[in-house]
């Protein structure tokens, strides 16, 4: 197939002053930007202040139809991105940040729980087409452009973690392999779940919840002086994704989602239970061995993503379990 993804996709729709503000900067509707008391009104981990924040971060990925490149590095755009980031890293420092080690946050991600109650092991037992779907279309906002966020950190690193980094990011590329790439994959997925896989196509419906995880990764990979932050997010997907995705074949199977659809997970089973290996002991314990000093940032990593993780788990169950769509727009059957 043929990815329908290269076009820049479409501004999305504005969820409240802030997006508003930014979408019409950017049209060249209006030269004011919102300032920072509109920051302080919001709502951190809300619709209106993450969906701001995607629009700043997407200008520096693919951009959006009809704006101009220009915009990437705008002086106010990115004091206003500024300020938005300001507000959402001390929410997660504030609500997120637990007092333990590196290796204490570690052998808590490597422990699965014997009875889970997460999104994977209810897709597994008793989930339905329409609700993986669904999750393919939130986790879209991520994985049509799986590793991408990560390699901003590579310029950072040396060494061990670098090389280790590198390997990791090859093998999400495809090794070589266009084909293999893992954003193709999972494009590969959502057709066999009859879903558009343009890249951007679903930002609307996605909740204010996955925005956030996304935006995690984009905040921590542009900022340097966050490298280590960045690499105890990336160790957690890793971590976490070999029995995750064991899971989420299990269900694509006997939902009958499709070959491509099962075919994602069972990549990942494999592919990271390598990675989680070189993620540990090479990346960060490289990174750790250059510069000790960076452990509370590994550690605030994986803790910020645990937590915006629960809260994504959260919305998405507490509508399936209520029979309601998760989404914002929901999908035709």
């Amino acid at each position: 197939m043929t990815i329908s993804a290269q076009r820049s996709p479409a501004l999305p729709v504005s969820r409240g002053e802030l997006s508003a503000g930014i979408a019409g900067y950017v049209r060249g509707e209006t030269a004011r930007l919102p300032d920072a008391s509109a920051v302080e009104r919001a709502t951190p981990y809300g619709d209106d202040l993450q969906l701001a924040l995607y629009i700043g971060y997407e200008l520096h990925y693919r951009g959006f139809d009809g704006v101009d490149d220009a915009y990437e590095w705008d002086p106010g755009l990115i004091a206003l991105r500024a300020l938005l980031e300001g507000r959402f890293l001390g929410a997660l420092r504030q609500d997120a940040t637990r007092d333990h080690g590196v290796d204490d946050a570690f052998a808590e991600l490597l422990v699965e729980p014997v009875h889970g109650t997460g999104v994977s092991h209810f897709l597994q037992d008793e989930g339905e087409l329409w609700q993986l779907r669904e999750y393919a279309v939130q986790r879209s906002l991520y994985h049509l452009k799986e590793a991408d966020p990560h390699a901003w950190v590579l310029p950072r690193l040396w060494g061990r973690a670098k090389a280790g980094m590198a390997a990791v990011e090859f093998d999400e590329w495809g090794g070589g392999r266009a084909e293999r790439v893992h954003a193709r994959l999972f494009a590969d997925l959502m057709e066999d779940l009859g879903l558009d896989t343009a890249y951007g196509r679903y930002v609307d419906a996605g909740c204010a919840e996955m925005l956030a995880t996304v935006n995690l990764m984009s905040l921590l990979g542009l900022r340097r002086g966050l490298r280590g932050a960045l690499l105890g997010h990336f160790a957690t997907l890793e971590v976490t994704s070999s029995p995750s995705s064991r899971r989420m074949a299990l269900a694509m199977k006997r939902a009958g989602a499709g070959p491509a659809a099962e075919f994602f997970y069972t990549e990942h089973v494999e592919a990271d239970a390598v990675h989680e290996q070189v993620v540990r002991h090479e990346v960060i314990g490289g990174l750790l061995e250059q510069e000790p000093e960076l452990a509370d940032d590994v550690v605030f990593g994986i803790d910020a993503t645990v937590f915006l993780e629960d809260r994504f788990a959260d919305h998405l169950l507490g509508h399936w379990k209520a029979r309601n769509s998760s989404l914002r727009s929901p999908l035709p059957q």
